[in-house]
C-alpha cells in the first residue's frame, strides 16, 4: 500500500497536463454552442470580388471553396494563360472562300475586289456592277465573274479608258483601223506599225495580239480560289463547295445532318442537360454561330446582331434588309433610293448634296467663274442671266449688242447709228435733232439766232446784276476764272476760296450743281429747278422752262433733268410740233408707237389704218397676215422670210430683229432669239487649265460649224480630261461627234471619240502628250454641246491618276457622278492635279466639308497603294 499511495502524487501533474492540452484542442475544432446546428463555412466569390488570378481573356467561375478559370471561345490554355487561336491557320481558312482575317478572339471573312460577302459571313458573290449606272459603260455593260467589260457597238472599238467607244476607220494601217488585231490597247509604234497592249490584271499571248486574263483580273473570272495555269485561270473551290459545271462557280455541298430522336419519356433535366451541351458547342469560333453577321459568345450562348441598315429576325439568326426609304424618306431632302443595307439620297437639278449626304443645298451658280456674261440672279434649283442696258441675252448666259436700228429704225425719224451698247440717231443736213433725241426739226435760220442770242445775253444781264448786287463780279477770260470782288472786313484775317460760276462748296472742294439743279447767287447754293423748268446740265445757273409753261399738264415735280419730264408729252399714237400738248391723233395709214413724237410713221405701200391713232404697225390692215419668222413687204405686200442674222417671234410685222452681237441664225426664217448662235470656238490651249466647249454654250451649238483646238502641256506634263454631259442629236447618223486624238491625221492614235449624247460624267488621260481636238457639226438637227474641262498634271503621277479614271466606282455612284460634273469641285480637284503645292489651301475639314465620304476613302485608298512601295 505504501508503494501504491507514494506512486501517484509524482503522475498526477504530467496527467493533468495532458488533460488540459486535450481540452485545448477540443475548444478550439469545435465551434462556441449558439442555441442551434451551424452549416458550413459561408463561401467568397472571388470572381466576383476581383480576387482571381484568370486570363483577362478567360471566363472565371465561382466554386464553393474556390474558383476555376477557362478560356473564352476563340482562346486557348489553362485559364490563366489563354492565347488566341488562329482560326484562319486550319485547312479550311477558317471557312473563308477568299480571305481570313484572323482578329482576337474570332476572325473575320473578305472577299476580292468585284465580290461581295454573302449573309453567311464566309462565302463570296459576285457583284453586278452593270446594275449601277451601266459600269460606266458608254455603250454596252457586260458583268463576268468578279468583274465587268465595256463592249461597244459594230463600227467602235474600246479605248484605253475601258469605258468609252471609238469609232474604227476602216483604212490605213494603224490603231484606227478595225483590222489592227489587238485585243485591247492599240500603240502606234515608231515606223508606221503598230504594237499591242493589255489592260492591267491580263498578259500579252505570245502572238503578241491576243491579251490572257490572270488571277490579278476579278480573281480570274473564279468565285473562290484562282490559280495561273500556262492555260490561263484554273478555278477551284472551298473544301465546302463543290464546283458548278461552268467551272468558276461553285455550289455549297449538301450536308447530312444526322439528327438525333429523343423518346417522350426524357427527364426535363435531361433536356436542360442537351440544352446547356448545345449552348458550350455552339461558338462564333464555328460557322460564325449560325450568325448572318455579327456574332459575339456570351455566357448564355452565342448572341447574332446585325449592322445597320439590318433588322435581326425572329429566328435571331437572320439579318433582314431595312428599307430606310419608307421612314420619313430615310432623312433625304429631296429623292432616297434603298439600297441593300442602307439607302443613297440625291438631289433635284440645281441642287449639290452636302456632306452629311442626306442633305440638299442650292447651287449659287452666281458663285462660279463664267455663268453669266453680265448679271447673274441665282434662284433655288436655277438661276437666271440678265444684260446690261443696250445689250441682249442669247445662249443663255452670254451677253451681245442690241441692234436698235433693225427694229424701226430705232424710232429715229431719218438716220439710225447703232453703237456698241447703245444708239443714235442723226439728222440730214438742214437739219437738227429735236430734244427727244430721236426727230429732226429744221435748223434756226437767221432770225432764230437773233432771237437765242437775245435770250443769252439777258440772262448774261441778270447774271451781272445779281453779283453786282452782291459786290462780288465773276469773269472768264481764256479759260482762266477770275474773281473781283469787294474786300470784307474778315478777308484779311483768312483767304476764303471761292467756287467757279454754277459750283457750290461740298465739304472742302467745288463741286458743280447737278442736272435737275442750279446755283442760285442769292442763296449762295445749288437748289431745285422750279415747276415749269427743267435742266438737263451739271453746272448751270438758271434752268429751261418748259415748252408752253403756261399750258395745263405742264407742271411736273421740282428737280426735272430733261426735258421730257416738263409733262404734257403727247402719247403713243399722237404728235404735235415740238411733242407736247395740245397733240393730234396719227392720221389714218400713220402710226406712233412712242410719247412726245413730232410726227408718225406711215404703214408704207397706201396700207390704211384700222382708225386714227394707231400704235403700230400691226394697226396697219395688211392684205395677208405675217406668221413669225417673216415680215410684211409694203412694196410686194408679200410675207419675205427674215433673212440669215435676223429673227421675228411675233405675227404681222414689217422687219426682222437682228441677231445680238457677232451671233446669227442657221438658215433663214428664224422665230426666236435662241437660234441666234456664236460661232467662234477652236484656239490653241496650254495653261495648266482650261476649257474646250461647243460654240454658243449653254445654249445650242450652229449648224455646218468646225472647231478645232489643240493642247500643248508644258513639258513632262500629260492631260487629263473629264466630259461631264455631252449633248449631241442622236438622230443625224452621227453627223455631229467630238473626237480627240494625237494629230489631225485620222489614222493617228485617238484617245476619246463620240457622236452620241452622254449624260454620264466619265474621266480619261490623253494617249499622247499632246491632243487636236475636233467637233463638226452637219446642217441638220443641233443639240446643247459640251463643257469640257481639262487639267495638265505631272506625269510622275500617272499611274495614280490611270489607277483612279479607270476604277469603275468613280461614275457608279450617283454622288461622285455629281462631283465630276460640279464645276467647284473640278475646279478644287484640278486645282491641285495641276499645282500639288496649293493642296495646302484645303484644310482637312474644308475637304471633308466639299466632297462625300465614299469619295474620299476612294482617293485615299488609291492614293495610299500608289505611295505604298516608296514607304
Amino acid at each position: 500500500m505504501g508503494v501504491a499511495g507514494r506512486g501517484c502524487p509524482r503522475a498526477a501533474p504530467a496527467l493533468l497536463l495532458l488533460l488540459l492540452l486535450l481540452l485545448l484542442l477540443l475548444t478550439a475544432a469545435v465551434p462556441p454552442y449558439r442555441g442551434r446546428a451551424e452549416g458550413p463555412p459561408e463561401d467568397v466569390d472571388e470572381c466576383a470580388q476581383g480576387l482571381d488570378d484568370c486570363h483577362i481573356n478567360a471566363l472565371c467561375e465561382n466554386t464553393p471553396t474556390s474558383y476555376k478559370c477557362s478560356c473564352r471561345p476563340g482562346y486557348q490554355g489553362e485559364g490563366r494563360q489563354c492565347e488566341d487561336i488562329d482560326e484562319c491557320e486550319n485547312e479550311l481558312n477558317g471557312g473563308c472562300v477568299h480571305d481570313c482575317l484572323n482578329i482576337p478572339g474570332n476572325y473575320r471573312c473578305t472577299c476580292f475586289d468585284g465580290f461581295m460577302l454573302a449573309h453567311d459571313g464566309h462565302n463570296c458573290l459576285d457583284v453586278d456592277e452593270c446594275l449601277e449606272n451601266n459600269g460606266g459603260c458608254q455603250h454596252t455593260c457586260l458583268n463576268v465573274m468578279g468583274s465587268y467589260e465595256c463592249r461597244c457597238q459594230e463600227g467602235f472599238f474600246l479605248s484605253d479608258n475601258q469605258h468609252t467607244c471609238i469609232h474604227r476607220s476602216e483604212e490605213g494601217l494603224s490603231c484606227m483601223n478595225k483590222n489592227h488585231g489587238c485585243s485591247h490597247i492599240c500603240m502606234e509604234a515608231p515606223k508606221g506599225s503598230v504594237a499591242c497592249e493589255c489592260r492591267p490584271g491580263f498578259e500579252l499571248a505570245k502572238n503578241q495580239r491576243d491579251c490572257i486574263l490572270t488571277c490579278n483580273h476579278g480573281n480570274g473570272g473564279c468565285q473562290h480560289s484562282c490559280e495561273d495555269t500556262a492555260e490561263g485561270p484554273e478555278c477551284s473551290c472551298h473544301p465546302r463547295y463543290k464546283m458548278h459545271s461552268d467551272g468558276r462557280s461553285c455550289l455549297e455541298r449538301e450536308d447530312i445532318a444526322l439528327e438525333v430522336m429523343e423518346s417522350n419519356t426524357t427527364s426535363v433535366a435531361d433536356g436542360d442537360k442537351r440544352v446547356k451541351r448545345r449552348l458550350l458547342m455552339e461558338t462564333c469560333a464555328v460557322n460564325n454561330g449560325g450568325c448572318d453577321r455579327t456574332c459575339k459568345d456570351t455566357s448564355t450562348g452565342v448572341h447574332c446582331s446585325c449592322p445597320v441598315g439590318f433588322t435581326l429576325q425572329m429566328d435571331g439568326k437572320t439579318c433582314k434588309d431595312i428599307d430606310e426609304c419608307q421612314t420619313r424618306n430615310g432623312g433625304c431632302d429631296h429623292f432616297c433610293r434603298n439600297t441593300v443595307g442602307s439607302f443613297d439620297c440625291s438631289c433635284k437639278k440645281g441642287f449639290k448634296l452636302l456632306t452629311d449626304e442626306k442633305s440638299c443645298q442650292d447651287v449659287d451658280e452666281c458663285s462660279l467663274d463664267r455663268t453669266c456674261d453680265h448679271s447673274c440672279i441665282n434662284h433655288p434649283g436655277t438661276f437666271t442671266c440678265a444684260c446690261s442696258e443696250g445689250y441682249t441675252l442669247y445662249g443663255f448666259t452670254h451677253c451681245g449688242d442690241t441692234n436698235e436700228c433693225s427694229v424701226n429704225n430705232g424710232g429715229c425719224q431719218q438716220v439710225c447709228v447703232n453703237t456698241v451698247g447703245s444708239y443714235e440717231c442723226h439728222c440730214h443736213s438742214g437739219y437738227k435733232l429735236h430734244w427727244n433725241k430721236k426727230d429732226c426739226v429744221v435748223s434756226c435760220d437767221l432770225s432764230c439766232i437773233v432771237k437765242r442770242t437775245e435770250k443769252r445775253l439777258r440772262k448774261a444781264i441778270r447774271t451781272l446784276r445779281k453779283a453786282a448786287h452782291r459786290e462780288q463780279l465773276h469773269l472768264q477770260l481764256s479759260g482762266v476764272n477770275l474773281e473781283v470782288a469787294k474786300k470784307s472786313p474778315r478777308t484779311s484775317e483768312r483767304q476764303i476760296e471761292s467756287c467757279a460760276m454754277g459750283q457750290d462748296h461740298g465739304g472742302n472742294q467745288c463741286v458743280s450743281c447737278r442736272a435737275g439743279t442750279y446755283y442760285d447767287g442769292a442763296q449762295e447754293r445749288c437748289i431745285l429747278c422750279p415747276n415749269g423748268t427743267f435742266q438737263n446740265e451739271e453746272g448751270q445757273i438758271t434752268c429751261e422752262p418748259c415748252p408752253r409753261p403756261g399750258s395745263p399738264g405742264t407742271l411736273k415735280t421740282p428737280e426735272a433733268w430733261n426735258v421730257s419730264e416738263c409733262g404734257g408729252l403727247c402719247q403713243p399714237g399722237e404728235y404735235s410740233a415740238d411733242g407736247f400738248t395740245p397733240c393730234q391723233p396719227c392720221a389714218r395709214g400713220t402710226f406712233q408707237p412712242e410719247a412726245g413724237r413730232t410726227s408718225c410713221f406711215p404703214c408704207g405701200g397706201g396700207l390704211p389704218t384700222k382708225h386714227p391713232g394707231a400704235t403700230s404697225f400691226q394697226d396697219c390692215e395688211t392684205r395677208v397676215q405675217c406668221s413669225p419668222g417673216h415680215f410684211y413687204n409694203t412694196t410686194t405686200h408679200r410675207c419675205i422670210r427674215c433673212p440669215a442674222g435676223t429673227y421675228q417671234p411675233e405675227f404681222g410685222k414689217n422687219h426682222c430683229v437682228s441677231c445680238p452681237g457677232n451671233t446669227t441664225t442657221d438658215f433663214d426664217g428664224s422665230t426666236n432669239i435662241t437660234q441666234c448662235k456664236n460661232r467662234r470656238c477652236g484656239g490653241e490651249l496650254g495653261d495648266f487649265t482650261g476649257y474646250i466647249e461647243s460654240p454658243n454654250y449653254p445654249g445650242n451649238y450652229p449648224a455646218n460649224t468646225e472647231c478645232t483646238w489643240t493642247i500643248n502641256p508644258p513639258p513632262k506634263r500629260r492631260i487629263l480630261i473629264v466630259v461631264p454631259e455631252i449633248f449631241l442629236p442622236i438622230e443625224d447618223d452621227c453627223g455631229d461627234y467630238l473626237v480627240m486624238r494625237k494629230t489631225a491625221s485620222s489614222n493617228s492614235v485617238t484617245t476619246y471619240e463620240t457622236c452620241q449624247t452622254y449624260e454620264r460624267p466619265i474621266a480619261f488621260t490623253s494617249r499622247s502628250k499632246r491632243l487636236w481636238i475636233q467637233f463638226k457639226s452637219n446642217e441638220g438637227n443641233s443639240a446643247r454641246g459640251f463643257q469640257v474641262p481639262y487639267v495638265t498634271y505631272d506625269e510622275d503621277y500617272q499611274e495614280l491618276i490611270e489607277d483612279i479614271v479607270r476604277d469603275g466606282r468613280l461614275y457608279a455612284s450617283e454622288n461622285h457622278q455629281e462631283i465630276l460634273k460640279d464645276k467647284k469641285l473640278i475646279k478644287a480637284l484640278f486645282d491641285v492635279l495641276a499645282h500639288p503645292q496649293n493642296y495646302f489651301k484645303y484644310t482637312a475639314q474644308e475637304s471633308r466639308e466639299m466632297f462625300p465620304r465614299s469619295f474620299i476613302r476612294l482617293l485615299r485608298s488609291k492614293v495610299s497603294r500608289f505611295l505604298r512601295p516608296y514607304k
